[in-house]
């Protein structure tokens, strides 16, 4: 028995979103069957789970499986499971809205991308691969019931602007998707999706290492013409991680790969691996070629699945993977957990915190490998997961050294490419003991700022960061192979080679100091609301000023960072350094030893400041009184 029809509107998002996949995202229309599988999969995983850890559930749980249905003269196709099963609420969030953060984001990638291949990997990897139904089916109905629910219900649309409810009496737990396919003339190839041997060829392709049955009725023609129907297993089920790595091809592992990962690559890297001992499991570990478009989402499910003597026992095993390995995928089955233990208790099982430990150790170890190997394919993979990798540096004290060999960064040393620190270290000048930097928001703005002049002037490397996790990093971690980071926009910078000549360098430079020792003290003064000290700089050679830290301050952009986030941070004030070589610093000297006007000279101060900000990126604390005291001082000199 039904009741009456409830017409509910899809998100606007959803809308947008189903327009992009019947009309423009896949290239290939078999990834229907293999995301309604996988839907299902997760279902009956789900179901095992529930009933293994709820002994009030009373469901049966002794044949789980997939069931494939045809109807040539309905023209419909019908993915059936008895999985857990869905309510009316969870129709409604789960379809009817895209109940995850960055969909605005997803949307605007598949639009910018130029290639059927990157949408569709985009596309699985946020997961509404459900969806995916409406570029075969004109209308697809749903129905469904949760397990430890009494009655069920029918969701049903055409893929446009609505969809409806309705509830329904008497239907067994789990869910069944009916797709009413298009008119067999209206794209070519549709007519296949009811043969037999169309559905065989996508299940075996796609969906081969799902753990349930399945199953597909189907007809045979004895040896006296006459003919009889049966029900076929369609899939092997084998459990991949189990067998030994000699008898699995990489084929196989790259259609494993791709069946949880959602994700149409190949993997840049397969570890497959068993633990044998006190505590035993496999693992069969995947180092994806290309990020998921959601790397940085706060929202984005991170960890492997966890099994248990081949149980199911949850998706995303936070436990068993650190955040910044967040984009390796695979299964780790262990042989000696309780089936019925939580997140909570993961995270504090010593088992799991030696399979973790074990397990990082193995992924970097072929991060370490890729790097030795094929140098193109190692810049590509830093390319997608450099910026994440480095986020280890922040939170894996373990790991520092294995994680700084794989750092690889661009520098001054060659601008095509990206070097790594035990290459810097090799190319270091005799005497140098430290391993320099500057940090900034783009190559540009880093190359030409006032910091590098000396450097560059005397030949020194400079490493060039410009990812936002470089500010941090580098001030957490004190060293790579005995050579400690020193930012070139901190502290007093030294690069004068030791020699004969010393003496005669610390005399002259204690006569600069003392012959600008008055101007000094007024700029001092002057700016004291912006700077805590005003010096010579021994950093420059064709700008006039440039603004510097102490050796331990905060940079301006992590200062930035913090206060983003809500900290209430202290202003720090930093250095204005002066090159005394320079026309403008010369001429402001000559100007306040003949005593001129304080207050022009104090708006040219100003001026000198700005101009210091500027160009390190920096922002000016008044623009508009700059802005007005420059164009003053400009239409003076016409």
């Amino acid at each position: 028995m039904a009741s009456s029809v409830e017409t509910l509107e899809f998100q606007a998002e959803t809308r947008q979103l189903l327009r992009l996949v019947i009309h423009s995202i896949y290239s290939n229309k078999d990834i229907f069957l293999r995301e309604l599988i996988s839907n299902a999969s997760d279902a009956l995983d789900k179901l095992r789970l529930q009933s293994l850890t709820d002994s009030g559930l009373e469901v049966d749980t002794t044949d789980l499986h997939i069931m494939l249905e045809v109807d040539k003269d309905a023209r419909t196709l019908t993915v059936r499971d008895n999985g857990i099963g869905m309510s009316r609420d969870d129709l409604v969030e789960l379809i009817g809205t895209i109940a995850k953060s960055g969909t605005a984001g997803l949307l605007e990638k598949i639009r910018e991308s130029q290639d059927a291949s990157t949408a569709q990997n985009l596309i699985g990897q946020f997961g509404v691969g459900f969806y995916s139904a409406f570029m075969v089916a004109d209308k697809v109905t749903l129905r469904t019931r949760r397990a430890g629910t009494g009655s069920g219900t029918q969701w049903e649309s055409d893929g446009e602007g609505a969809y409806t409810l309705q509830a329904v009496d008497g239907l067994p737990v789990g869910t069944s998707v009916i797709l009413h396919l298009k008119p067999a003339d209206s794209e070519d190839g549709l007519a296949d999706y009811l043969s037999e041997w169309k559905i065989r060829q996508i299940v075996k392709q796609y969906s081969d290492f799902i753990r349930w049955p399945i199953r597909m009725a189907s007809e045979r023609t004895d040896t006296d013409g006459s003919a009889t129907s049966g029900v076929d297993t369609l899939n092997s089920m084998k459990a991949l991680w189990a067998r030994p790595r000699a008898e699995v091809t990489q084929t196989e592992y790259n259609e494993f790969y791709q069946q949880i990962s959602h994700d149409w690559l190949e993997p840049a890297e397969t570890i497959h691996m068993r633990a044998e001992g006190t505590f035993e499991y496999e693992a069969l570990l995947f180092i994806p070629s290309q990020a998921p478009f959601d790397l940085f989402s706060r929202e984005t499910a991170r960890g492997v699945q966890l099994y248990v003597k081949r149980v199911f026992i949850m998706d995303d095993c936070e436990a068993l993977m650190p955040n910044y390995l967040r984009f390796v995928k695979g299964v780790v089955d262990a042989h000696d957990l309780s089936l019925s233990i939580s997140r909570e208790n993961l995270q504090h099982d010593r088992q799991i915190r030696g399979v973790r430990r074990r397990l990082v150790k193995k992924v970097l170890g072929a991060i370490k490998d890729m790097q030795g190997g094929d140098a193109e394919r190692y810049t590509t993979f830093w390319t997608q997961f450099g910026r994440v990798l480095k986020e280890g540096l922040i939170e894996d004290t373990d790991n520092t050294e294995a994680l700084l060999e794989l750092v690889s960064a661009a520098s001054t040393h060659d601008p095509e490419k990206t070097t790594t620190l035990r290459e810097y270290v090799k190319r270091m000048k005799d005497g140098q003991d430290a391993i320099y930097y500057l940090t900034g928001e783009s190559r540009a703005m880093v190359e030409n700022s006032p910091h590098m002049e000396a450097f560059a002037a005397k030949g020194y490397e400079v490493l060039i960061l410009t990812d936002p996790v470089d500010e941090v990093w580098v001030e957490r971690v004190p060293a790579f192979d005995g050579h400690r980071f020193q930012s070139i926009a901190k502290g007093q910078v030294d690069l004068d080679e030791p020699g004969e000549g010393d003496k005669d360098a610390d005399t002259e430079q204690a006569k600069r100091e003392q012959d600008h020792a008055a101007l000094l003290t007024w700029l001092t003064t002057t700016l004291s609301e912006h700077v805590k000290q005003v010096r010579l700089s021994s950093r420059l050679t064709t700008s006039a000023a440039c603004l510097v830290g102490d050796a331990h301050d905060m940079t301006p952009t992590l200062e930035k960072m913090y206060r983003a986030t809500g900290q209430q941070l202290p202003t720090v004030k930093r250095i204005l350094e002066l090159n005394p070589s320079h026309p403008l610093i010369t001429a402001l000297r000559t100007a306040h030893e003949a005593d001129a006007d304080d207050s022009a000279l104090g708006e040219i101060a100003e001026l000198v400041y700005g101009s210091a900000l500027l160009a390190e990126g920096g922002d000016l604390p008044d623009p508009a009184r700059f802005t007005r005291l420059l164009t003053d001082r400009l239409t003076r000199t016409l």
